[in-house]
């Protein structure tokens, strides 16, 4: 790994052992003294086992005394101060912790009491909360099945209640190291064939020693703990409330921090409140910055922990069904899912970015994309014919606007039919022509549903899908019809059914026959369905209607998991929808990723609306139907940053906003903004006004052209980035606390950004803006343009603002590969290259750049590529050639070097060993320039200065 290290502070972790683990402790010594002593992995001997029960018989003696002398009491203060207080078994007085045992609302003390719950009126919300106790008992301890992989038996406690259906009376908690950071427990019912998301097998490290975690469990009351192995801290420590029903399953755990970030797809901030309930079903809901925990189109039940040492874990439940995450101030978190299992994984870090990484090796890494698709992209729904769509394109090459891809929303089909052209469009294969001749792509949107309106015979999408039985099926076994684009009734391929690979491929094959697109745009993949679960309704079931539904499918869809998408008793190859509903998003990109690669023999572009974890091997994502407002403007930057997190680097909101009309104004700070999306493309509606580059005034012209160069300036860093992420899981863009995650002052902060390691972004969010606040983490900053070093650092500086500026700076220790910019990617690659040096405290930098064709498959793979690592050492610059297979790398020439942060003129500079002199160096305001015309980069150089 070249590109990461990461030490914890240990002095920092001991603190936050001996401050920070005293709540945690002090519910643990509670729930010791009713169960059975901590029992670790590795099994105790025989006399351990004896001496810990005598233990616990005193102990016990001990608390009964005192838990009665104290229930005396406060059965006391109740009655004086006429609180309604009921206990239940498992003792409501040793409920340190109160998790929620009426979640859907509209509870009282009968009702609470029905499910075994205690119930105090006066407490702090829940009033109705589960009694310490409660859950399933271990039947003896973890027993070892194989190296790495120990079981235990569950049972069910007899004497509570039933929640809402059918509960599993015995369970199976299986826990296996499977690396030495990564650890999974997955509880399961042995009797029953439950769901399982069907993932793809990820190898499983066997031998496994010295692990950054270690387990513990609880016996009398089932619990485990997931605690770091050097300083003992708990990580994930489950408590009472564990559920197992049919449908319905639960489990609670304290967590360390209240540095919680993930837990998507919604319009949250980067850092979650420690008191919000957010629900994970995909819809087809519009992201409102007004309404933070609506499901939107994604699903991601991942989060990354930061402790107050700056370490940072994750926790993964691979879990597809509909899913509530409730956060408590303890902090705590509890899981509330209506189907499947519960299978966790732990990720232990320590640093932010390692977690991420360890987390996508799980998942799949992100897809490399080609070169082309991180220049810009311009579309609207709306251009209506293809003339109207170039004459766009043609005034952004007039006012010399960067723009790599045009892209065309469904005005382009025949009638709203997929894989169609309409002939009121006009000349779609002329303005492909068009694009291809000056070196730009063309991507369309193919939405998932498909017309069944059509006569047997004339529609082949239809007619190939219904012979090879690839569509979704009701529960009758006919065709489950709906109703979305085109505006009649539809169905939907089952992306989970084996000849679906064949059928997709096929028809985009075929059209790639007629329209020779470079990328696809998948939409409406939630699924989307204009009518509720099908033209026919849905089936009378617990399926249907299960006994508990997520807070926001209550709140906002009338308690309809079927709202806006398909029944959930529908029949698909692996499973019934209401199982494999929020996995259609991945499904699909996965099968159009696939059918692409065979079409276009090369990489290219999936752009896709829904997503899951592993998505991110496919192809991007995009924020969805965002508004032209100035808070959709800002809560875009927390969007990017959770879709980095959840392994899809390749991401961005619409650029200027989809719905309503923008302001020039807004259009211009967001196009700065996007600009550094790491997907960046300007998108609007049907109905709005334009609000391509190219329309507004000179000054707004201006503006979005230089911001877009220096995209196309730096795209040589941004696509290095795009390397290291997909071949070892970091980051793009991501937020400071990666970086810096020691320093508290970041751990809240959403409206700046990092582009890797080396370059902070501060976009201006505010209307009429004059100043802007940035902070400044500890250490050397320089000012992108102009080299101006940062006077303070470690607090926010206010900085005056114009029109056009875009706070852009270069951390001290980096080097920036760079190269002369143009109007499409494929002039800009012909360009030479530059170098930027931002040196640190001790004078050194360091940097990498990675060079390859740009769209040729598995170039990694087939060693097709050339990687540069630059390290600036007491004044020397080396350039160290870790890979040559790329032989465009050859004729590659770098003709300028450029060293901020330099104090004296040097009197002497030299390359290989060669003198430079005259022109060929300048020094101004501590900036070093040095002109050096170095041709061929598959070959080492260094260059001194003294």
């Amino acid at each position: 790994n070249y590109f990461i290290q990461y030490k914890c502070d240990s002095r920092r972790r001991l603190y936050l052992h001996e401050h920070i683990m005293m709540n945690i402790q002090k519910d643990k010594d509670e729930r010791d003294s009713e169960d059975s002593e901590d029992e670790e992995i590795e099994l105790y001997s025989n006399d351990q086992q004896e001496r810990a029960r005598r233990t616990r018989s005193k102990r016990t003696k001990l608390l009964l005394f005192f838990l009665l002398f104290f229930l005396t009491i406060a059965i006391c203060i109740s009655v004086a101060l006429g609180v309604t207080l009921s206990l239940r078994s498992g003792g409501c007085s040793a409920a340190t912790y109160k998790f929620d045992c009426y979640p859907e609302g509209g509870g009282n003390e009968t009702t609470c009491a029905s499910r075994g719950c205690c119930w105090n009126s006066s407490s702090v919300s829940p009033s109705c909360f589960y009694p310490d106790g409660f859950g399933y008992s271990m039947d003896g301890t973890l027993s070892a099945v194989s190296y790495g992989h120990s079981s235990a038996t569950l049972s069910r406690k007899t004497n509570q209640p039933v929640q809402y259906r059918e509960p599993v009376a015995t369970l199976r908690v299986d826990v296996y190291l499977e690396t030495q950071y990564r650890l999974r427990v997955k509880i399961s019912d042995p009797s029953t064939n439950r769901y399982e998301v069907p993932w793809p097998t990820r190898p499983i490290v066997s031998n496994v020693s010295n692990t950054l975690y270690k387990v513990t469990t609880g016996s009398e009351t089932f619990n485990f703990t997931v605690s770091r192995e050097d300083t003992e801290l708990p990580i994930f420590s489950t408590g009472t409330g564990f559920i197992y029903e049919d449908q319905f399953l639960q489990i609670s755990a304290l967590l360390p921090s209240p540095n919680i970030y993930g837990l998507g797809e919604h319009t949250t901030r980067l850092r979650l409140p420690t008191n919000i309930t957010l629900t994970m079903f995909s819809h087809d809901t519009p992201p409102l910055p007004s309404k933070p925990t609506e499901n939107l189109y994604g699903v991601h039940p991942f989060y990354l922990g930061l402790e107050q040492d700056g370490c940072a874990h994750g926790v993964f439940l691979l879990n597809s069904n509909a899913m509530e995450v409730q956060l408590q101030p303890y902090p705590s978190i509890t899981y509330r899912t209506i189907g499947g299992i519960l299978d966790f994984y732990f990720f232990l870090g320590p640093g932010p970015d390692q977690v991420i990484q360890q987390y996508t090796e799980l998942i799949g890494r992100p897809f490399l994309p080609p070169y082309w698709s991180l220049g810009f992209h311009l579309s609207r729904w709306g251009y209506m014919t293809a003339n109207n769509t170039l004459a766009v394109v043609e005034r952004m090459r007039q006012k010399g606007i960067p723009q790599d891809t045009q892209w065309n929303d469904i005005d382009y089909m025949n009638t709203d039919l997929d894989f169609t052209t309409s002939t009121s469009f006009g000349d779609i294969q002329g303005l492909v022509s068009d694009l291809h001749s000056h070196n730009q792509k063309y991507v369309l949107i193919v939405d998932p549903a498909i017309s069944n309106q059509q006569t047997r015979g004339q529609y082949p999408p239809f007619d190939s899908g219904f012979y090879n039985n690839t569509f979704i099926t009701n529960s009758s076994g006919k065709l489950l019809i709906g109703k979305v684009w085109p505006d009649s009734t539809t169905v939907w391929p089952d992306f989970t059914h084996p000849n679906v690979d064949q059928y997709w491929t096929g028809q985009i094959s075929q059209f790639h026959s007629n329209v020779q697109f470079d990328g696809l745009w998948i939409d409406m993949n939630e699924p989307s369905n204009f009518v509720d679960g099908s033209v026919d309704g849905c089936p009378i079931s617990g399926l249907e209607v299960p006994p508990y539904v997520p807070n926001a499918i209550r709140t906002s869809l009338g308690q309809k998991l079927t709202s806006g998408t398909l029944c959930m008793t529908a029949n698909q190859y692996l499973s019934t929808h209401y199982n494999l509903h929020s996995l259609y998003g991945l499904t699909e990109a996965n099968a159009t990723m696939n059918a692409l690669i065979p079409t276009l023999n090369k990489r290219s572009l999936v752009i896709s609306r829904s997503t899951y974890p592993g998505s991110g091997a496919h192809g991007g994502h995009w924020l969805g139907d965002n508004t032209s407002e100035w808070p959709d403007l800002a809560i875009s930057i927390p969007g990017i940053l959770q879709f980095s997190l959840f392994g899809i680097p390749l991401v961005g909101a619409d650029v200027c906003g989809f719905n309503g009309n923008t302001t020039q104004e807004l259009c211009t700070r967001w196009q700065q903004l996007g600009a550094f999306y790491p997907f960046s493309r300007n998108h609007n509606s049907l109905d709005s006004i334009d609000q391509d580059p190219a329309v507004f005034d000179d000054t707004s012209v201006a503006s979005t052209r230089d911001a877009l160069l220096l995209r196309y300036r730096l795209l040589p860093y941004l696509y290095t980035l795009f390397y290291v992420a997909h071949t070892n899981g970091s980051t793009v863009a991501r937020p400071l606390f990666f970086e810096f995650p020691t320093d508290s002052n970041t751990w809240d902060l959403d409206t700046q950004f990092m582009w890797g390691s080396s370059l902070l972004i501060s976009p201006v969010l505010t209307e009429n803006a004059k100043s802007i606040e940035v902070y400044f983490p500890h250490g050397r900053w320089f000012e992108f343009n102009n080299g101006s070093e940062v006077p303070t650092t470690g607090q926010s500086v206010v900085l005056n603002i114009t029109y056009n500026f875009i706070p852009l700076h270069v951390r001290g220790g980096s080097v920036i590969p760079m190269q002369t910019p143009n109007t499409t990617t494929t002039e800009s690659r012909k360009n030479s290259f530059q170098i930027l040096i931002a040196p640190d405290d001790n004078k050194s930098a360091n940097g990498y750049l990675y060079l390859d064709d740009g769209e040729s498959l598995n170039t990694d793979q087939n060693n097709n590529y050339t990687l540069l690592q630059f390290a600036l050492h007491d004044n020397v610059l080396t350039s160290t050639v870790l890979s040559s297979g790329y032989s465009g790398a050859d004729g590659a020439v770098l003709d300028t070097v450029i060293a901020y942060g330099i104090q004296t003129r040097p009197s002497s500079v030299n390359l290989n060993g060669t003198s430079l002199y005259g022109t060929n160096i300048t020094f101004h305001n501590a900036v070093l320039t040095l002109h050096v015309a170095i041709t061929g980069l598959n070959y080492p150089f260094n260059i001194r200065w003294v």
